[in-house]
């Protein structure tokens, strides 16, 4: 059996999201979700898109302006602060940040030297699109075919991505994993891990954030959905994101450029 997984630099945004460090506490960055805030001329940090040292810029200010000894706070409370404020991420704005991240280390530099911004309109929209890309790439950017290709899932690799589009209802709007490890046995991929940005009904208010799962693949010939996802131990049924990738169109991408 091998294993291959993104590089260590993409390794580390993942961890920084994951493992968001201020002081003394340790959180998992929030889920933000810009559709429901409606924050579009705010900070990256404060509509989803914020990088983790722009974010922990941020705590930094509200920790100084409240009188907020970084020493003294704990893991809770830390969550809680960006949750009250209003940062986050958003699943896109983690799959640009760590892909980003994997293409500038295989030296092909930033995503924004090759996304297409499908939203753009004209010339200035597409040069704006360029200043501020984080703000500009969503899940349907990523899934276009100016941008991506559909892989099978016995050609899987770090660097995929599993996009879901659409879904019956309003609510279930397109969501996007990164997958940032696969194990293989004689070439044939057999499990695959991922990292995504979520909030489940379940969580209340502060239980959102970065999480990750895996996808064991129990028959490479059949379509993703019909193997074995596994996140924060449940499967079936009681995997939310199980759900919801069965109720949309849900298939693996590679950015044309990997």
């Amino acid at each position: 059996m091998n294993t291959k997984v993104l590089s260590n630099r993409a390794l580390s945004v993942i961890d920084q999201y994951l493992h968001f460090k201020f002081g003394s506490a340790v959180c998992s960055v929030p889920y933000f979700n810009n559709k429901t805030v409606k924050a579009r001329a705010a900070l990256r940090p404060y509509v989803g898109k914020g990088s983790p040292e722009e974010i922990r810029e941020e705590v930094e200010g509200i920790a100084l302006k409240h009188h907020i000894k970084p020493d003294l706070i704990a893991d809770d409370s830390l969550k809680k602060l960006l949750v009250d404020e209003g940062i986050g991420l958003d699943c896109s704005g983690l799959t640009y940040y760590v892909l980003n991240a994997e293409s500038e280390e295989a030296g092909k530099g930033s995503l924004s030297r090759h996304i297409s911004f499908i939203h753009a309109g004209g010339a200035v929209g597409r040069f704006m699109s360029k200043l501020n890309p984080e703000k500009n790439i969503d899940v349907a950017t990523f899934a276009d075919p100016k941008n991506s290709r559909a892989v099978l899932l016995k050609d899987v690799q770090p660097g995929d991505m599993v996009v879901m589009m659409g879904g019956p209802e309003v609510s279930e709007r397109n969501h996007i994993l990164v997958i940032h490890q696969v194990e293989y046995q004689n070439f044939i991929p057999t499990k695959m891990h991922y990292s995504h940005a979520v909030a489940y009904s379940t969580d209340g208010v502060y239980g959102s954030g970065i999480r990750q799962g895996e996808i064991e693949i129990t028959d490479p010939n059949k379509s993703i959905i019909e193997q074995r996802w596994t996140e924060n131990g449940k499967e079936g049924l009681d995997n939310f994101i199980f759900t919801r990738a069965q109720k949309s169109k849900t298939e693996i991408r590679r950015l044309n450029w990997f």
